[in-house]
C-alpha cells in the first residue's frame, strides 16, 4: 500500500455532496479490503475524541486503489485532512504490525488545529444562509452571499452579523456547468456568445480565462472550483457559464452546490492514468458529479451520440435534454415519444424537437464556426450550447442570433482558419485521438491538395495513447508531419523521447522517414510547414502551447 494524498473537499465530489476530507491510497483489492475497516475503526476513534459526532464516512474502490473520506465542518477542513492522515498512519501501523502513533498526543495536536482553524462567524453565517434559502460561497479568503449582481462578498475573517443583513437582497443568477472531454471550451464560448446576444451580462470561467463579457478578469486555467466562485462573485454578472474540468472535480469537488443546468458533451480518452480517472468508466464517474448539482427544476444536457452517457443516464431521476447529430437517434426518438425535448441535426438544420413539434433554429452552414457545416464537431458543440442556453431560459430566436454571429475570432485556438498565399492553416487544440479524428475529418471535408500536420504530445501521456493519436492522424491521409518537441511538457521524459514514439508509430503506419520532421518549438514546426506548403495545401496546427508569437505570425501572413 502507498499513501497518495489527503486533501480537502470543498464541494460535491465522488464521495458525497458535502465538504470534507478524502484520503487516496494505492493498493490491491485485497489490501483495500483490509484497509477500509481499519480506517473506519481508527478514524471513528479520532472523530469521537475531537468531538465530531455527525461525520458521514464514505469510500470508493478505484483502479489501483481506494479513496476514503468523511464529511467535516467547513471551518476545519485542513484539520480534517490532518485527521485523515493520522488515520492512515494508524492503519499502516496496524496492518504492518508496528507501534501505533501516540493517540493522546495526536488528539491534543488535532484538537488544537481545529480550534486554530475555527471560524464561528462563518458557521453562523452559513446557518443563517441555509435558513433564508440563500447561496453561500466560501473559500480560504472570501465568503459571499448570492450570485453576481445580487451578491456581496467579505473577507473570511471579517464577516457580518447575520441579523444585520437584508436577506431579501441576495439571489442567484441563472448558472450552468459544462464538462466532458472534447469541446468544453468551445461550447462555453458559444453559450456565452448566445447569452450576450440575448442581452445578458455574462460571467464565464474556462481553461483559458475568467471573463465578464469582453473584460478578461484573469488569464489562466480557471476550470476548477475557484473559477466558478470567482465568476459568481463578479457584481456585473447576471448569467454564469462555468467550465468544469476533471482535475478540479477530483481535487476539490464542485465549486458550487447547485446549478440550473449542467452539460456533459462526451467522454473520450484524455488524461487517463491519473488516480481516479484511469479508465473511461472512472472518467465518466468524475464528470457525472455535475449532475448532482442540478436543481430539481433544472436540466441535465447530454450527448445522445455517446454510448456511455446514454447508459449512465438510466440512473438519473431528473429532467434530461438530449442533443445529437442524428435526428433519427434511437435515444432521441424514444425520449421525444415520452414527452421529452432534444436538439438535433435534421438534414442540414439544427432543430428543437419535442412531442408534436419541430422548431428550426438555423442551418448548420449558417454558423460561422462550422466552416459551412464541414466542422461536424462544432455542429455538435452548437447543438449542446443551444440545448444548454434553452435550458437556462434563452429563446430560440436569441439562440439563432447567437449561433449565426459566432465567429472564428470569438473562439481562438479552436478550429481557426487562416488563408495564406493560396494555402490554408487550420489551428486547433485537439490533443487526444477522438478530438484529432474530428478535426481531421473537418480537414478532409475542405478537400485540400495535400495535408500536413504539426503537433506534439505531453510526456505524461502513456505510449499507447501517443501511438494511437499518431496512428489515427496518419490514417486520415497525411502527406507530411512536423513533430514539436514541447520542452515545457516533457514531464519526466528525456528530450526526443516522445518524438521517438510518434516517429516510430508513423513509420510503422507507412510514413517515409523524410515525411516526418522534428522541431523544438511549435512555431518552428509551423514555419517549416509553411515553407513546405504550396497553393491548395492545408496545414493542420495543433497548438498546445497557444503562444502569442504563433498567432501573430499567422495573422501577419494572412493579411
Amino acid at each position: 500500500m502507498e499513501f497518495i494524498d489527503a486533501r480537502r473537499l470543498t464541494g460535491p465530489s465522488l464521495l458525497f455532496d458535502l465538504p470534507g476530507s478524502i484520503l487516496d491510497v494505492a493498493c490491491t483489492d485485497d489490501e483495500a479490503a483490509r484497509l477500509e475497516p481499519a480506517w473506519e475503526k481508527h478514524l471513528g476513534r479520532m472523530l469521537k475524541a475531537v468531538g465530531w459526532h455527525d461525520c458521514a464516512l464514505a469510500s470508493i474502490r478505484l483502479t489501483g486503489g481506494i479513496s476514503l473520506g468523511f464529511t467535516a465542518p467547513v471551518d476545519a477542513l485542513y484539520a480534517a485532512s490532518e485527521i485523515n492522515e493520522w488515520a492512515w498512519a494508524a492503519c499502516e501501523a496496524e496492518l504492518n504490525g508496528t507501534p501505533e502513533p501516540d493517540f493522546d498526543e495526536a488528539v491534543a495536536r488535532l484538537t488544537a488545529a481545529i480550534e486554530e482553524e475555527a471560524n464561528p462567524e462563518l458557521m453562523r453565517l452559513l446557518a443563517a444562509a441555509a435558513e433564508h434559502g440563500v447561496t453561500l460561497l466560501w473559500d480560504d479568503d472570501f465568503v459571499s452571499l448570492g450570485h453576481g449582481r445580487f451578491s456581496e462578498t467579505w473577507p473570511v475573517r471579517e464577516l457580518p452579523d447575520p441579523a444585520a443583513l437584508d436577506w431579501g437582497a441576495f439571489r442567484d443568477v441563472p448558472s450552468g456547468l459544462v464538462t466532458g472531454t472534447n469541446g468544453k471550451t468551445t461550447t462555453v464560448r458559444i453559450a456565452a456568445h448566445i447569452a450576450r446576444k440575448a442581452g445578458h451580462s455574462v460571467g464565464m470561467s474556462s481553461t483559458d480565462y475568467i471573463a465578464v463579457n469582453d473584460r478578461v478578469v484573469d488569464r489562466d486555467d480557471w476550470s476548477g472550483p475557484g473559477g466558478a466562485r470567482n465568476v459568481l462573485r463578479e457584481i456585473d454578472v447576471d448569467f454564469a457559464i462555468l467550465e468544469t474540468a476533471r482535475g478540479g472535480l477530483l481535487r476539490r469537488g464542485l465549486g458550487v452546490g447547485r446549478a440550473d443546468a449542467a452539460l456533459i458533451n462526451n467522454i473520450a480518452k484524455d488524461h487517463l492514468g491519473d488516480f481516479g480517472s484511469r479508465n473511461l468508466d472512472e472518467l465518466l464517474g468524475c464528470k457525472w458529479i455535475v449532475s448532482r448539482a442540478v436543481r430539481a427544476s433544472g436540466k441535465l444536457i447530454l450527448n445522445a451520440d455517446d454510448a456511455r452517457l446514454v447508459a449512465r443516464s438510466r440512473d438519473y431521476d431528473g429532467t434530461i435534454v438530449w442533443f445529437s447529430l442524428q435526428a433519427g437517434n434511437e435515444v432521441v426518438t424514444a425520449h421525444i415519444a415520452a414527452g421529452g425535448t432534444a436538439f438535433v441535426l435534421d438534414g442540414d438544420d439544427l432543430v428543437l424537437l419535442s412531442a408534436g413539434s419541430r422548431d428550426k433554429i438555423c442551418g448548420a452552414a449558417d454558423i460561422p464556426i462550422t466552416l459551412g457545416g464541414a466542422a461536424r464537431h462544432n455542429v455538435a458543440n452548437a447543438l449542446g450550447a443551444s440545448a444548454f442556453c434553452w435550458s437556462l431560459g434563452i429563446s430560440l430566436a436569441d439562440i439563432r442570433a447567437g449561433l449565426e454571429t459566432m465567429s472564428q475570432d470569438a473562439n481562438p485556438g479552436r478550429g481557426n482558419v487562416y488563408e495564406i498565399d493560396g494555402y490554408t492553416v487550420l489551428v486547433d487544440f485537439a490533443h487526444n485521438p477522438e478530438a484529432l479524428e474530428a478535426l481531421l475529418d473537418m480537414a478532409n471535408r475542405l478537400e485540400p491538395a495535400r495535408k500536413a500536420l504539426c503537433f506534439g504530445q505531453a510526456g505524461d501521456r502513456p505510449d499507447d495513447l501517443i501511438r494511437e493519436l499518431a496512428r489515427s492522424a496518419w490514417e486520415s491521409g497525411l502527406d507530411q508531419v512536423f513533430v514539436s518537441e514541447l520542452a515545457r511538457y516533457h514531464r519526466g521524459r528525456e528530450q526526443g523521447e516522445v518524438y521517438g514514439v510518434i516517429r516510430d508509430e508513423l513509420i510503422q503506419c507507412g510514413a517515409q522517414p523524410d515525411q516526418v520532421g522534428h522541431r523544438m518549438e511549435e512555431i518552428e514546426s509551423l514555419e517549416a510547414a509553411m515553407e513546405w506548403a504550396e497553393p491548395g495545401d492545408l496545414i493542420v496546427m495543433l497548438a498546445l502551447e497557444r503562444s502569442p508569437e504563433l498567432y501573430e505570425l499567422l495573422q501577419t501572413r494572412s493579411k
